[in-house]
């Protein structure tokens, strides 16, 4: 399938690694025009060093910039060209008990997991309007219903998204821009990786038993009873990032292999 991105320009916040590179991947195979995104000058060159493997003659940006720290994300709104698809996808989560969880990890949570797509979507969106055709995707999870006591702060600034997400899909009633919302499950990113590696070591089993055990003991209700490999979330985000996705708007696209219940 053809997902008419070529001449299209995506920026994808958070991606030198798991879901966020992995979408990058899949928009340069469409032959998308790429920016990414990372905290350090040198994790983005070795990110594009890996795509370049696989996609040597692609057009791909680097722009640094923590969006934790407010200096850093005003110099890359300076530095963006013209955005058509806008992946709000840079998070970060602290797993901690709610009564020991600082304000400061509260904060931080929030300004880099919600802040970051308030920032980019107020620069973005508006030139989008004028153009009459955008796409913006925000970065959910599964966190955002299912909530892990363990990890409140981040389910907040996940559910806060979906609320962002659908408020800004309504200002576009009309308009070739779409907005919606990506809600991935437990996906097998290179923490979740890490995740199982240590508790296999810890626990003398096989990487294996361990994730077999965490879907039957805690993400009970997943129907996938796996990690989903980040490819297959990003391939999904590419599909709604695309000219084909222009009738779905202000919606919630769940990739999360049914841990969330519901028929809607």
């Amino acid at each position: 399938m053809d997902l008419q991105l070529k001449n299209k320009t995506a920026f994808i916040s958070g991606s030198t690694a798991g879901i966020g590179f992995a979408t990058a991947r899949a928009l340069l195979k469409e032959g998308a025009r790429v920016v990414i995104n990372g905290r350090t000058e040198e994790g983005i060159n070795l990110a594009i060093d890996k795509l370049k493997e696989d996609f040597p003659n692609a057009d791909i940006l680097g722009l640094p910039a923590d969006f934790g720290i407010l200096k850093e994300v005003e110099s890359l709104l300076q530095q963006l060209p013209k955005i058509d698809i806008l992946i709000n996808n840079v998070g970060v989560y602290k797993s901690a008990s709610f009564f020991e969880s600082s304000d400061e990890d509260w904060y931080r949570q929030f300004e880099i997991n919600v802040m970051s797509g308030v920032r980019l979507s107020k620069y973005c969106l508006p030139k989008m309007l004028d153009a009459n055709w955008g796409r913006v995707l925000f970065i959910s999870s599964e966190c955002a219903t299912l909530v892990p006591t363990d990890m409140i702060a981040y389910s907040m600034t996940k559910a806060a998204i979906l609320a962002i997400s659908r408020g800004l899909a309504q200002m576009t009633k009309g308009t070739r821009v779409t907005i919606n919302t990506i809600l991935p499950g437990s996906t097998l990113s290179e923490g979740a990786e890490q995740f199982l590696e240590q508790a296999a070591i810890k626990e003398e089993k096989t990487k294996e038993q361990v994730e077999t055990e965490f879907f039957s003991d805690v993400r009970t209700t997943s129907l996938l009873q796996r990690f989903a490999k980040v490819e297959e979330v990003a391939q999904t985000i590419a599909y709604f990032a695309s000219p084909l996705s222009s009738a779905t708007n202000g919606t919630v696209i769940k990739v999360d292999g049914g841990s969330t219940g519901g028929i809607l």
